[in-house]
């Protein structure tokens, strides 16, 4: 089988998980990852794993990172790793007792990561970086992308404008930056006295199956996917590579090449879903026609970490889903408006972008939830992170073990507690991990052009403490899942926080005696006028009874109508 027959492509994951959002700080350019590849390299309890004490210890001592923004890029990373649910329930319950910020670091200092690879985490996060010659002639020159955009490409373009999500910019960073990358891994005492690798430098079988973060490929049509490592030391590509077998490595200069002959693009991306994917079958589709709505999936035959599910345009309409093809995938929700969404399934990320007017429900997201330049949205979800971006007069209610993170761009953000349940809530939690404690919704870190800035809410002097707030109780209503399923979950996972629980009841003790007032009033010959008000119990539209008296007898006409938050109607 000739080499050519490989092909070799950027993991999708890395870039769509790992990269945030946001132009990285300086201090993670290249000049300073080389130094850090260096020292990590050459200290004790800095390889080959890397742990949280010694990566702080770097970050905010070498680098002047603040400590929460060491720990930000850290916690992200670790979420990309494939930890069993078993041991994130294990790890949540851990961190759940730490009653003390000394506790706390006690705990976090049992991780660690693998060096290598974290290395090469903080360099994609080089993915957003603002780049003057890109914004004014649309992508970096010269390129390695020289040839005009096939249709699918456009289409992809358009529907995305999402470095994390376009395949094609993740294939570009890397022909692009490959160079830069591969001498990340290289050992100091290849390196030059200005910190460049020789032409002649060797990278390690061990360096090189930590590059396996960002690149998998395989040999032939329709063969199973290996990762980058395996194609390299055996098969068609161990001669183009220049492994050695004696010394177990390669020469940079050839390993470079070879990668590069042999790149190409995702078969499991975002392009590749948009052309040939599935449509998506909806069980739940409560009102209005699917005309415009664009939706396809990529489960039926995508590895897991690649699997996707794409949905574009759902205007005016209810949808509802639970079901084997969601779970563990990548969702996207794209310009949808005036719409109510719901996914009921453990999934592994979610991002909703340029959305607005809509209601999406989620099941349990392994990883992350990442809304972005939407517009009056509310959002219910458990998920790993939660990120926004560059969104205004959105509400988000959240039940997550890591702090939300506010990406620049936001204005009039309510944060609001988790306050659904349906059936099978619980038993989707515990598969993907996610606990009910600890759940920090509330609080919040701003991560704005110069780095975190997260102020209480006290603090009226800063300009980043007003672009969110957290919802008062006074305007807290519970919300319910409108559709019949099996389980056993019958209330909020881990309850609501005691001053919203106490808002709730009192407002269902004031609908209980507005109703018993009704009841005593001995209404006799009236019509009792339309009334639309609101419910406290959710936001939900509840089916009453439009009652008419005649001859002591009720004839019933029955209404959509909402019950008054403060019960005052007019008879």
């Amino acid at each position: 089988m000739e080499a050519d027959s490989v092909s070799i492509w950027p993991r999708m994951e890395p870039f769509l998980l790992g990269a945030l959002q946001v132009a990285p700080t300086s201090k993670l350019s290249l000049h300073y990852l080389r130094k850090m590849a260096v020292y990590v390299q050459t200290r004790e309890g800095c390889f080959p794993d890397l742990s949280w004490s010694m990566w702080r210890h770097i970050a905010c001592g070498k680098l002047q990172l603040p400590e929460d923004l060491a720990w930000l890029y850290f916690e992200t990373f670790d979420l990309l790793l494939g930890h069993t649910p078993e041991e994130r329930l294990e790890r949540a319950e851990c961190l759940s007792q730490c009653s003390s910020k000394s506790e706390l670091d006690q705990q976090r200092s049992k991780l660690s990561v693998d060096t290598l690879q974290f290395l090469l985490f903080l360099y994609i996060q080089q993915l957003n970086r603002v780049s003057l010659r890109t914004s004014l002639i649309g992508e970096e020159w010269p390129s390695h992308r020289a040839r005009s955009p096939s249709p699918s490409e456009r289409e992809t373009k358009a529907s995305s404008q999402n470095k994390n999500w376009d395949d094609q910019a993740h294939l570009s960073f890397v022909q692009n930056h490959l160079a830069d990358i591969l001498e990340l891994l290289v050992e100091p005492g290849q390196l030059s006295q200005s910190g460049q690798a020789k032409r002649d430098s060797q990278i390690s079988l061990e360096a090189v199956r930590s590059l396996g973060l960002l690149l998998e490929g395989s040999v032939g049509h329709g063969k199973g996917i290996q990762p980058i490592h395996k194609l390299l030391i055996k098969g068609p590509l161990q001669t183009p590579s220049g492994y050695s077998m004696l010394s177990r490595s390669f020469p940079l200069h050839k390993l470079l090449s070879c990668l590069q002959q042999n790149l190409t693009l995702n078969p499991f991306g975002m392009t590749a879903c948009l052309r040939s994917g599935k449509k998506l079958a909806w069980a739940q589709q409560v009102e209005g026609a699917m005309k415009r709505a664009k939706i396809a999936r990529n489960t039926h035959m995508a590895p897991s970490g690649s699997k996707m599910v794409l949905m574009s345009q759902v205007i005016k309409q209810t949808l509802a889903k639970t079901s084997d093809k969601l779970t563990g995938a990548n969702i996207k929700i794209h310009r949808c408006s005036d719409a109510f969404i719901y996914l009921l399934s453990p999934l592994r990320s979610v991002s909703v972008d340029k959305c607005r007017d809509s209601t999406v429900v989620l099941g349990p997201v392994q990883t992350s939830v990442h809304i972005h330049s939407c517009q009056n949205v509310r959002v219910v979800c458990v998920a790993g992170r939660v990120l926004i971006g560059a969104s205004s007069r959105c509400t988000v209610h959240a039940l997550t073990p890591t702090c939300p993170l506010l990406l620049p761009g936001n204005s009039d953000l309510t944060l609001a507690p988790f306050h659904i349940f349906y059936p099978s809530l619980e038993d989707h939690m515990a598969s993907v991990g996610l606990a009910v404690v600890p759940n920090t919704w509330d609080q919040p870190l701003v991560l704005g052009t110069e780095g975190l800035a997260s102020p209480p809410l006290s603090s009226p002097s800063s300009s980043d403490s007003t672009c969110y707030r957290l919802l008062p109780p006074s305007e807290f209503h519970t919300l319910a899942v409108p559709f019949q399923m099996e389980g056993d979950t019958c209330e909020i996972p881990g309850g609501l926080p005691p001053a919203y629980q106490a808002a709730l009841r009192e407002k269902q003790k004031r609908i209980h005696n507005w109703q018993k007032t009704v009841m005593e009033a001995r209404l006799n010959k009236w019509v009792l006028g339309k009334t639309w008000q609101r419910s406290m119990l959710g936001g939900l539209i509840i089916k009453v009874q439009y009652a008419t008296f005649l001859n002591n007898k009720f004839v019933f006409f029955t209404y959509l109508l909402k019950l008054s938050l403060c019960c005052h109607s007019t008879l």
